[in-house]
């Protein structure tokens, strides 16, 4: 007869292990000797070794106990089952380990490469920093929300940004968030204003905007701009006196002037 210690030595496992599949009903207890110390039986070790030999094949505890009861047929169904279960495992792990990976990818998680690439190009102009991680809040939710209209948008942006004019309206905008008093940013209003008012002229006032946005989304992006940085506030309303509202959506306030539409 032997002690748990030399068991669980025979099957490979620890002591632990065996008083753990006793718990879980795997493996009966033995009875205790006149000493008051269980023995086991030879029978013992080949049980042990079977259920440790499960386990080890990834077979979830709760169905050893299944599978050491199945005859052959039982048994070789089961354990296909099983191989299913992990495989389906493994490709969840899988999946996350790619979600992992974009992670460490940083603004590639939730951007597309060429926005990134723009951001980039914002920080090589010399944009405040802050600035930039205001356009990158700004574009995420209408990354999530409009997947499908992102390249247009971009691309426009891109193109935007050969006009030294609105490089300029960004250095700009990063001097003033050390300065917010109303000089600054009534500077920032008339460079943002002429800006505009040239591009409603020449391209059309809806070459502004991203493009039809739902109202609640517009008040989205509006109020994270605010939240962020809030002079953006002071600056809408300078705005508002050289003739334009609106922040996220910008509209010109004068119906009769026209601006291009097509």
């Amino acid at each position: 007869m032997l002690t748990i210690g030399e068991v669980a030595s025979y099957a490979g496992v620890t002591v632990r292990a065996v008083r753990h599949y006793h718990a879980k009903g795997l493996l009966p207890e033995p009875e205790r000797d006149h000493s008051g110390y269980r023995r086991y039986d030879a029978a013992a070790v080949v049980e042990l070794i079977r259920i440790r030999t499960l386990a080890e094949a990834g077979v979830p505890l709760a169905r050893v106990r299944e599978l050491l009861q199945a005859d052959a047929t039982e048994f070789a169904a089961a354990v296909a089952e099983i191989d299913e279960q992990l495989q389906a495992e493994i490709r969840q792990r899988q999946r996350l380990r790619g979600r992992i990976a974009c992670l460490a990818a940083g603004d590639n998680l939730v951007l597309p490469s060429r926005l990134v690439e723009f951001l980039d190009r914002l920080r090589a102009l010399g944009v405040d920093e802050r600035i930039v991680q205001v356009e990158r809040e700004g574009w995420i939710p209408l990354v999530a929300r409009s997947p499908e209209q992102v390249s247009e948008w971009i691309a426009r942006k891109w193109e935007q940004m050969a006009d030294p004019q609105l490089i300029d309206f960004y250095l700009t905008l990063g001097e003033a968030l050390d300065r917010p008093d109303d000089r600054s940013l009534a500077e920032l209003a008339d460079k943002m204003a002429s800006y505009i008012t040239r591009l409603a002229d020449t391209r059309g006032e809806h070459y502004l905007n991203t493009s039809d946005i739902e109202p609640p989304l517009v008040e989205l992006l509006d109020t994270l701009a605010f939240e962020t940085w809030p002079p953006a506030r002071r600056l809408t309303e300078l705005l508002r006196q050289r003739g334009w509202t609106g922040w996220t959506e910008l509209r010109h306030m004068d119906p009769a002037r026209d601006v291009g539409r097509p």
